[in-house]
């Protein structure tokens, strides 16, 4: 091989490395308005705008992001409808279409990572947030969740309601619509089933199993359980810990009253997957 054709390749292996890989894919699987949006598309996209996220919920700090509002790759989705954002390492997010959709108040945000200025790691030996995020500006307007903030995201898909897609959880059908164990089914599906199954029934990967073989409301004694909602490494500390705490800005007092009322009633209703 001659000098010249040696620096060429050298050359050549310079301007690969230097040039960014717009490698990840974000799929949306909704109906007949689905399609697959690569990082340069979105980085492009005419609403691309960078935001400041005060405290943001993964990296614990205030974070700038390149970022498309949700509601603008929604095409066709209707509040009613009914979403899930999937990450690569499985978290199944449930979501509502109508917060996704607003444009006042919480907002919902698509953080884009760049690749030529890629994100810092959640923490040593982790990846970063990306290569999407969704991320909500003004989110105790809306009182969002930590579930909400799906990061690693690879997908988003429009599906039937948990109630359709997994009977195994519902409460006792004779409940009035108003019952406070229904409204616990519905912070329920908000704040645990990203992370949980009950009765063998969702999609997450994540945590335990909240009814099977136990519900939590069968061995946490007296307030433990509420104290741990609000605080798990209060009772429990180890390093590898993931679930987050619930503040009471995120899930009020009543409303944690009414998520331990729905466990405690499907304490119950164990169905063996």
């Amino acid at each position: 091989m001659d000098g010249d054709h040696l620096k060429t390749l050298i050359l050549f292996g310079a301007l690969l490395l230097s040039t960014p890989l717009f490698a990840a894919q974000l799929d949306l699987e909704l109906g007949a308005n689905g399609r697959t949006w690569q990082t340069e598309e979105l980085l492009k996209h005419p609403q691309v705008q960078t935001i400041t996220i005060t405290n943001d919920v993964s990296y614990k700090r205030d974070m700038s992001y390149r970022a498309v509002p949700v509601a603008a790759l929604l095409t066709g989705i209707k509040p009613e409808d009914h979403l899930q954002a999937v990450a690569l390492d499985g978290f199944a997010a449930e979501l509502s279409a109508a917060p996704l959709l607003n444009a006042k108040g919480a907002r919902a945000w698509l953080a884009i990572e760049d690749p030529a200025k890629p994100w810092p790691a959640l923490s040593e030996g982790k990846h970063s947030a990306g290569p999407f995020y969704l991320v909500w500006t003004d989110p105790q307007a809306g009182n969002i969740s930590p579930e909400q903030w799906p990061f690693e995201v690879a997908s988003i898909k429009r599906m039937a309601p948990v109630a359709q897609r997994f009977p195994a959880l519902l409460p006792d059908p004779a409940l009035a619509a108003d019952d406070p164990v229904n409204k616990g089914f519905a912070l329920f599906q908000k704040n645990c089933l990203a992370c949980h199954r009950l009765n063998g029934a969702g999609d997450a990967q994540f945590g335990p199993d909240l009814n099977i073989p136990f519900n939590p409301t069968e061995y946490f004694g007296a307030d433990f359980l509420t104290r741990y909602i609000r605080d798990p490494q209060s009772l429990r500390q180890w390093p590898q810990a993931k679930m987050p705490g619930f503040t009471a800005a995120v899930l009020p007092d009543g409303d944690l009253v009414m998520l331990v009322g729905y466990l405690k009633h499907m304490a119950g209703r164990k169905v063996k997957p």
